[in-house]
């Protein structure tokens, strides 16, 4: 009689065994591509809302920069002739100083007050006039140099400039002056604005104009933009021209 002999070693599974493959631990986790989220479709109204807020802080992120950092400003007419030229685009500057505007745009419906420090001698700047306003109702701008601080006198004769009694060259000019003027005193917390073409300009010799309050100065020209002919803010007209002339 046979015996049959029992083996405690396991069975053999059937089929072969799938083996699931190592990650490689040296690759960093980005280098695996990950499956773009599905794109979630927003309503139209939530769309509406972020476009007109982004809109909204756009327009007040400009109206903060034009308050109080700089606006382009073009020329209108040839008051400031040679220096600047009818249609040039100016930069005008807020950041040493300039008057800022708190109301209603496009009208004088609001409140002017100055920023930054103050004016310089023979800076060319923006400025107002009492009075003269545009066709919406805000301020009218003008370009002008300043020529007397508070306090100076100011007196033009003989073709020639005076403050304080010093005649003063003036190199921008491009002809000299045929009337004479004053003498006259800037009063406290005023400036004495005048254009550079002297006999063509209407500015603080004109009884109507006179010397201008600091909140009605609107900033400093620290250039052009654009030049229709050449030009520049620091050394234009006769060239024969000194200090001692």
């Amino acid at each position: 009689m046979s015996e049959t002999a029992s083996s405690n070693a396991p069975e053999k599974e059937s089929g072969a065994k799938k083996e699931t493959p190592k990650k490689c631990r040296f690759l960093p986790s980005w280098w695996v591509v990950q499956p773009k989220p599905e794109k979630i479709k927003k309503p139209i109204k939530q769309e509406v809302i972020e476009w007109g807020a982004t809109l909204l802080v756009a327009f007040i992120l400009a109206m903060v920069i034009r308050m109080f950092v700089f606006e382009p400003v073009m020329v209108d007419g040839n008051s400031m002739y040679p220096t600047l030229h009818h249609t040039e685009i100016m930069f005008v500057s807020k950041w040493d100083y300039g008057t800022a505007f708190l109301g209603i745009p496009f009208t004088d419906l609001g409140v002017h007050f100055a920023v930054g420090g103050e004016p310089e001698r023979f800076d060319v700047v923006v400025c107002n006039y009492p009075n003269r306003y545009t066709d919406t109702g805000s301020r009218q701008n003008f370009v002008k140099r300043v020529v007397g601080l508070p306090g100076d006198t100011i007196e033009i004769k003989d073709g020639y400039l005076y403050i304080n009694g010093a005649k003063v060259g003036e190199k921008f000019l491009h002809e000299r002056m045929r009337k004479d003027f004053g003498p006259y005193t800037v009063p406290a917390e005023h400036y004495f604005l005048m254009g550079d073409n002297r006999n063509n300009s209407n500015d603080s010799r004109n009884p109507d104009v006179g010397a201008v309050t600091r909140d009605m100065i609107v900033g400093k020209v620290e250039g052009v933009i654009w030049h229709d002919i050449p030009a520049t803010l620091e050394d234009s007209g006769l060239k024969n021209w000194n200090k001692n002339d």
